[in-house]
């Protein structure tokens, strides 16, 4: 157990909470579960009022930080805030500084002796400004988009690693991204996402009940291009037009759903093919428990973004349910081909198709790649022990006496 008396330890995050986030929601109920006092920050609301079951059980309040009006003088804190040392602030965005003072002086107000971040953009920003005005030790988790795509100033992530007190991601191949481009490797932690393992049970199961079932794939996330969906369908086709006794469901929604669902309709098997928009984390998993297969097609996108690695796929293996998935970014360290799961060349349509094939053969050992699969995810993945690291890197020195 931690010790509370520690102080309170504050979670900045630009949305809270979202649907699409749930390793966050893990991640602060397995802290508090270990003892441990939280409080959340959100720079914006939820714009889906749906919220997972695990949201509602956590303890710690949430304060939703707004962006001041200016007064009547036209001035307000934000010209006139300093770092504690009494140095001017760094210049930026003026909503960023806004929620940055609101932020330090709600963080000093409730006992916050650390403030953590979760993506290294604009939650970070404000993070960092709030610890320059306060003085209060800060740190984020950098996972994908925020550190993969284009448009991500690297001189701006540098700059936040070197002021923070450490920096978590979540895959060796991330912690590896980001030693090559910031540098500050000693500050740099690998902390892999935690899976709540009472909610993702493993269960003996059997592909088709009965030989002349279809196979059930599954796939969830996000319909943008990194997740790999227009791919899928398109394997889903072929194998479907060849005899293949497949269907596919796609959990999730997002600025491509009108693109894919155009496709599917084009494909001429949306009897088969269809997306169920998106689901809470307890739906998600009676849809594991259901389904046959799990595809996970991650791939590269146009702009450089790409999975880090993506929750739902250690939620599909610790379910017991054979996956599918590509070898983007940090995905080969869970996916093992031939021990945890079938693994597929990034952007590769015949991939998928010969991946599926397999799946639908009679040698396909489900049960083996499943038993692997879920022994991998207690070994690696548990929330509490996630828990357990974050706190002991949170500690005072922890950084320094903590290796990922």
């Amino acid at each position: 157990m931690t010790d509370a008396a520690a102080g309170t330890i504050g979670y900045v995050i630009e949305v809270f909470p979202r649907l699409s986030e749930t390793f966050i929601v893990t991640e602060l109920n397995a802290r508090e579960a270990q003892g441990e006092e939280l409080a959340v920050f959100s720079l914006r609301p939820p714009d889906d009022q749906r919220r997972h079951a695990a949201a509602e059980t956590l303890r710690a309040p949430i304060e939703y930080l707004p962006l001041p009006r200016p007064s009547p003088t036209g001035r307000s804190d934000v010209d006139t805030a300093t770092r504690r040392d009494g140095s001017d602030l760094p210049t930026g965005n003026a909503g960023d500084r806004a929620q940055a003072i609101l932020l330090a002086e709600s963080a000093r107000r409730r006992g916050v002796t650390h403030l953590h971040a979760h993506f290294a953009g604009t939650a970070t920003t404000v993070t960092r400004l709030a610890s320059l005005i306060s003085g209060i030790p800060y740190s984020f988790t950098a996972h994908a988009v925020d550190i993969f795509r284009d448009s991500v100033s690297m001189p701006d992530i540098a700059q936040k690693v070197r002021d923070a007190a450490f920096v978590v991601t979540v895959s060796d191949y991330n912690r590896a991204f980001l030693e090559r481009h910031v540098g500050h490797a000693h500050k740099i932690h690998r902390v892999y996402n935690g899976i709540d393992l009472e909610l993702f049970v493993s269960a003996p199961r059997r592909l088709r009940a009965h030989a002349s079932d279809d196979l059930r794939l599954l796939a969830v996330g996000r319909l943008v291009e990194k997740k790999g969906f227009a791919l899928l369908i398109e394997a889903v086709r072929r194998v479907r037009e060849r005899g293949g006794a497949v269907t596919l469901d796609i959990v999730g929604s997002g600025e491509r759903e009108h693109e894919l669902a155009e496709q599917i309709a084009l494909s001429g098997h949306s009897d088969a093919i269809r997306l169920l928009g998106p689901l809470t984390q307890d739906d998600v998993a009676a849809r594991l428990h259901d389904a046959d297969v799990f595809v996970a097609p991650s791939i590269v996108a146009a702009d450089g973004n790409a999975d880090g690695l993506p929750t739902v796929l250690l939620e599909a293996m610790a379910s017991g349910i054979p996956c599918i998935s590509t070898d983007v970014t940090g995905i080969p360290e869970i996916i093992r081909p031939g021990e945890t799961g079938l693994l597929c060349r990034g952007g590769e349509v015949d991939d998928l198709v010969a991946a599926i094939d397999t799946t639908l053969s009679p040698g396909f050992d489900a049960a083996s790649l499943a038993r692997n699969a879920r022994a991998l995810i207690e070994r690696e993945f548990d929330a509490r022990r996630q828990a357990a690291t974050l706190a002991a890197l949170t500690a005072p020195s922890g950084a320094e006496r903590t290796s990922g």
